[in-house]
């Protein structure tokens, strides 16, 4: 049976997963780009619902104590013990559970997976230097080499995990895309949203400044919505007090609230400085809402497939993005939606992704070299009801 032990709440969101592997169930849980407790929380309750509903996963919560940024579980290396894992999986670096897990995979042997969820990219590994630099010392070097692998969303990543660590043994699996629901063909739709983080790295600014500029937009609105860091949101909201009526900022969003504003959007923009695997773009593929993206989320098969178009990170690259996506044709919009779903459907699909995830956990107990990304494609799509 899967088992799932939780640590560290708190600024970061729910990582720290141990997976004990069944060859008949196979899933990734998903991990929230969220910084707030409540929303951590949430997830809790989503993977404990899941569990229930499955009857396949053990579910342990092991509390912190002390700074949150630490996320020090005193109780978590006991805990690694008793659940008599085949293989630990741990989602997130830079926190004491690194430490557990290091300790847990000498002292067992077992295979040690580490996903760093794109906190080894240059952008958030030149930021609190001096901190990052105590835990490579502290607990991470030591940790990255217990590791028997490394995961990547994807191949940019696999790259960063091999500057900083100095390993190579990594596999390079993507995000799921949530189930795929029946699209809604509704071309008319006016509204470009973004959802998801307030944070520096989201290049919320530019985009603002790239709506304004733009010659007209009277049928058309910028959606904001998300949550962040109370200094962070303030500045948001100044800057979107300053950009007129066709700019808002709606604070964060969820369930019902969150599908109709999805509902309403021509587009879903994502003009981010850095990324790991974004799931915002996964969502709207999913939806068959084309994006708008950066070559920094990391997706370059929307780019291929045409179901996205690449806006850059300047203000004058977004606005030119902007426009060209408002003017497309009714008809190339719809043909952009259908890509966006045939990639959430194929490529992105929860069938296919946990298939990669299930051949790779039971490769590593059996001890067996990592599949390449190429090998790992080839397992087929399961068919998707339209």
């Amino acid at each position: 049976m899967p088992k799932i032990i939780l640590s560290a709440i708190g600024s970061a969101a729910v990582g720290n997963f141990a997976t004990r592997v069944d060859p008949a169930v196979s899933a990734e849980p998903s991990r929230a780009d969220q910084p707030d407790a409540t929303m951590a929380v949430d997830l809790v309750d989503q993977l404990l619902k899941r569990a229930a509903a499955a009857r396949a996963t053990e579910i342990h919560f092991e509390p912190t104590a002390g700074p949150r940024q630490i996320g020090f579980a005193p109780g978590l290396v006991r805990r690694l013990a008793e659940a008599r894992l085949e293989c630990l999986h741990l989602h997130g670096i830079w926190m004491y559970p690194s430490a557990a897990a290091a300790t847990w995979a000498r002292a067992t042997g077992a295979p040690y997976l580490i996903s760093p969820h794109g906190m080894l990219d240059r952008w958030i590994t030149a930021r609190g230097r001096w901190k990052k630099g105590l835990a490579r010392l502290g607990y991470e070097r030591r940790s990255w080499r217990a590791a028997t692998a490394f995961h990547a969303l994807t191949g940019q990543e696999r790259a960063d995990i091999a500057r900083e660590t100095g390993r190579d043994e990594t596999v390079v699996i993507p995000n799921a895309s949530p189930p795929s629901g029946p699209a809604d063909r509704d071309s008319a739709r006016h509204d470009v949203v973004y959802i998801g983080r307030i944070h520096p790295k989201k290049n919320l600014g530019e985009l603002i400044a790239a709506w304004t500029s733009l010659p007209s937009t009277a049928e058309s609105r910028l959606l904001i919505a998300g949550w962040g860091e109370p200094l962070a949101v303030d500045e948001l909201r100044h800057l979107v007090e300053r950009a007129g009526p066709q700019v808002q900022f709606l604070g964060p969003v969820y369930g019902a609230e969150k599908a109709a504003l999805l509902g309403r959007a021509r587009y879903v923009v994502l003009p981010s400085l850095s990324e790991g695997l974004p799931m915002a773009v996964l969502e709207a593929w999913s939806l068959g809402i084309p994006t708008l993206m950066t070559h920094e989320c990391n997706l370059p098969e929307g780019f291929a497939a045409r179901a996205a178009l690449d806006c850059g990170t300047t203000s004058a690259s977004i606005a030119a993005a902007l426009q060209k996506a408002l003017d497309v044709s009714p008809r190339d919009w719809s043909t952009m939606s259908d890509a966006a779903i045939c990639l959430a459907r194929g490529r992105f699909s929860p069938d296919t992704i946990a298939e990669q995830w299930a051949r790779t956990y039971l490769g590593l107990i059996a001890g067996r070299p990592l599949e390449s990304p190429e090998q790992l494609n080839r397992v087929p799509a399961r068919p998707h009801p339209a």
